[in-house]
């Protein structure tokens, strides 16, 4: 794929992993459009990489509809896809209070906030990009286009409290060969990374002990992952035309603790 020739639409792309993306497609001549609800950290990664930025909530048809709209209207159909929009909460699935012993179960509603965003909103933005891709006219190999998907090292080895957390992710490594074949006849590949701890906004406001530990736990190296990184790996796969249906941790060879 002839990355100066194509535009993508990163999805969580104004922080984090999907920031660290949205740069290194642009660095490779890439247009790329931003889906976030983060606008003020949307619009200036945008006006820094020369892209456009689109306020997305990926648990709504509307919304993503009017994010690819707005995304086509400015650069074209996307060639790439890069879902990196996500979220997680932390509990047990049923447990005793420490104030008062009293008995309780992890909140349904939340459990069902944590599917909608990370697995369906993976899938919305998937089936959705698909589809335009379908009008392109293929490239080298019959290609029209690349999806990568994140989903985490706790798909595998989720630890105590990530039930919700680790359903969802477990969902897109289990949907990713299926949509992969679904597309196969199509030229669209579709791949996945499982991250393990990286260095991202979430852990930059854990304190520095925490942070130390986590770092301490990864075989090698001990360190958190850097988001460049990941970006690294997204760009691996969207280039390499052989790359199709496939998992891949991107961890350090950590496997978590219980807890």
């Amino acid at each position: 794929m002839d990355l100066a020739k194509c535009a993508a639409v990163v999805t969580g792309g104004a922080s984090g992993l999907g920031a660290a993306t949205a740069r290194a497609l642009a660095a490779k001549g890439v247009k790329v459009a931003i889906f976030d609800l983060q606008a003020d950290k949307g619009e200036a990664l945008a006006d820094e990489i020369g892209g456009v930025f689109c306020k997305v909530d990926v648990t709504s048809d509307d919304s993503v509809d009017a994010g690819f709209a707005a995304a086509r209207a400015a650069h074209g159909q996307e060639r790439i896809l890069v879902n990196c929009a996500g979220t997680g909460n932390a509990a047990k699935t049923a447990g005793r209070s420490k104030q008062d012993g009293s008995i309780k179960h992890f909140p349904l509603d939340a459990f069902d906030r944590i599917i909608q965003i990370n697995l369906v909103g993976t899938f919305r933005c998937i089936a959705k990009s698909a589809a335009g891709m379908l009008t392109l006219e293929p490239g080298d190999d019959g290609e029209r286009g690349a999806i990568v998907n994140t989903a985490s090292a706790a798909a595998e080895d989720g630890q105590m409290g990530q039930a919700a957390y680790s359903a969802s992710k477990a969902g897109v490594v289990g949907m990713t060969l299926p949509i992969a074949r679904d597309l196969m006849s199509e030229g669209i590949r579709v791949n996945t990374i499982l991250p393990g701890i990286f260095d991202t906004p979430l852990l930059a406001a854990a304190p520095q002990p925490v942070r130390d530990a986590l770092a301490a736990s990864v075989p090698f190296p001990k360190r958190l992952g850097r988001p460049e990184e990941f970006a690294a790996l997204a760009l691996t796969m969207i280039e390499c035309g052989y790359f199709n249906g496939e998992d891949v941790r991107l961890d350090g060879a950590i496997r978590m603790a219980p807890r």
